[in-house]
């Protein structure tokens, strides 16, 4: 097992540090799980960059995240640091979900995005994230058109943008 703590520690905090490279070692459920574990280190660093990791390995590899679907899930309703949550943001869609499962990450999303005190990166991502939930139910496509209609949004470049993106998809 890898030292993880140590591989991912110090530095910037807008560093990813050596993310790409441990992405390139995660062959095996057993090492992302290994990885993943280092979600929940107290070091916001370490934690920030295994997120971007496990993000990456997701891509290509999603079949790896769904055993962690209830620790992800318990992780979006303890998440503190906006780095982790962006990742968070963009990990959620990418599970399968029941539909309550879905409702309740949806309401947790929906309360960053709507949080001014939240950074704008959190914010974009959960835009997306919300989207994405919603398309399967129209219920809560009408609930993320709702929240994207706040007029505070279109005063954030990048929210506006996101959303100008999000909603010409939904129209096509």
């Amino acid at each position: 097992m890898k030292d993880y703590a140590t591989i991912f520690s110090g530095g910037d905090l807008r560093s990813t540090g050596r993310a790409n490279e441990i992405v390139q070692t995660i062959k095996t459920q057993q090492t992302f799980d290994e990885l993943f574990a280092f979600l929940f280190y107290h070091d916001r660093r370490v934690a920030m960059r295994v997120a971007d990791a496990v993000e990456k390995i997701s891509m290509t590899k999603p079949a790896f995240l769904s055993k962690h679907k209830s620790q992800l899930l318990k992780l979006l309703n303890e998440a503190e640091n906006k780095e982790l949550k962006w990742h968070l943001a963009q990990l959620i869609p990418w599970l399968s979900l029941s539909g309550q499962q879905t409702q309740k990450a949806f309401k947790i999303l929906s309360g960053w995005m709507l949080n001014t005190s939240e950074s704008r990166i959190v914010r974009v991502n959960v835009m997306q994230a919300l989207f994405d939930l919603s398309a399967n139910s129209q219920k809560l496509r009408n609930k993320f058109l709702e929240l994207a209609s706040n007029k505070e949004f279109a005063a954030i470049p990048s929210l506006k943008a996101r959303l100008k993106k999000l909603l010409f998809k939904s129209s096509t």
